[in-house]
């Protein structure tokens, strides 16, 4: 008696999104099976463990062989032996890419060394992100990193260009980038209120003003302070050193705030210390240990008193705008 056997033949690379997150996410084949099995997929398809196992095995040699493309996208997108759709690909990348809030925390500002990835099993332990995935997450970084440490332009643009990420996922890279550049502090105790975003939008403000490419985009990078604008920030030390003009300094922002700021009594009494304190932290950012120290002494100099005097966050952005603002109408800035 003959047996039928139906064959089906393709070249589509089949990719589970499932799987690949299992994968992504550190899981050995056989912890992958075993969150399979629960999520009832068995009862789902009717097939039987062994299966199962045979499929996740497939599926996780095909990462496997596709990963040494997804270290330089373009090269996925160019390349014809794995057959797959371009909005798979985008998924591919996207997702091998992303990272987790927990991790990036831990390691941002930090230098991508190989002295850093030695921490990666003490991180691993602290954050629960197993440590296949802290690996993939750091590696991903170092190497954009690396890619676009000496382009000039846009860093936002250049990530794009050479890593293939959404616009989002492009700008959280480049302020990684950016804080592990110049090393930023952030993972001192007093800043552990702070998440990725809250850096992420510092970064993109200090990347869009304080940087060579601020000044020139098509010429210079966007990676490095500029450091003549850090030098021109010492000329702000007059409206701490000449009375007068702080003085008037003072009147001028009392003067716009008095009935819009709920502090204002507050404000005027401290006036003269809270500009000292902005005024010297950017003076001092010549100096690479204080550009280093930029969000700490931020908190300590800065909010924590505003905190402490009971101000809110729309009170500190009236103060800050209008400071500015003064500050531009007496010509601090030239």
């Amino acid at each position: 008696m003959a047996n039928e056997l139906d064959v089906f033949v393709g070249n589509t690379t089949l990719i589970d999104e499932e799987v690949y997150q299992l994968w992504l996410d550190g899981y050995s084949v056989s912890d992958a099976v075993n969150i399979r099995l629960k999520s009832g997929i068995l009862d789902q398809t009717g097939a039987g463990a062994d299966v199962l196992e045979s499929d996740t095995m497939d599926h996780y040699r095909t990462f496997q062989m596709i990963e040494r493309l997804l270290h330089y996208p373009p090269k996925l997108v160019q390349q014809l032996l794995f057959q797959i759709p371009p909005y798979k690909q985008s998924m591919l990348i996207e997702r091998y890419y992303a990272f987790e809030e927990a991790f990036v925390r831990e390691v941002l500002g930090k230098k991508l060394s190989k002295g850093t990835k030695k921490d990666l099993d003490d991180i691993s332990a602290k954050t629960g992100v197993t440590l296949k995935s802290c690996r993939r997450q750091f590696d991903n970084f170092k190497r954009v990193f690396k890619v676009v440490e000496e382009m000039r332009g846009a860093l936002v643009e250049n990530i794009q260009q050479n890593f293939l990420l959404s616009d989002k996922l492009a700008r959280d890279y480049a302020a990684i980038v950016f804080l592990a550049n110049s090393r930023f502090e952030t993972g001192k105790k007093k800043l552990q209120y702070l998440t990725f975003e809250d850096f992420a939008t510092c970064a993109e403000h200090l990347i869009q003003n304080w940087t060579l490419g601020a000044v020139d985009i098509a010429d210079d990078m966007d990676m490095d302070l500029d450091k003549e604008f850090l030098q021109d920030l010492k000329d702000l030390k007059i409206l701490i050193t000449d009375k007068d003009l702080l003085d008037h300094h003072k009147s001028l922002v009392c003067t716009s705030l008095r009935g819009k700021i709920s502090v204002f009594h507050e404000m005027d009494s401290n006036f003269k210390t809270l500009s000292r304190s902005l005024v010297n932290i950017g003076t001092s950012l010549t100096h690479n240990k204080d550009v280093r120290d930029f969000f700490i002494d931020l908190v300590e100099k800065f909010i924590e008193p505003c905190k402490a005097a009971g101000w809110s966050l729309t009170d500190v952005q009236l103060f800050l705008n209008q400071y500015i603002a003064s500050a531009r109408a007496l010509d601090a800035f030239k």
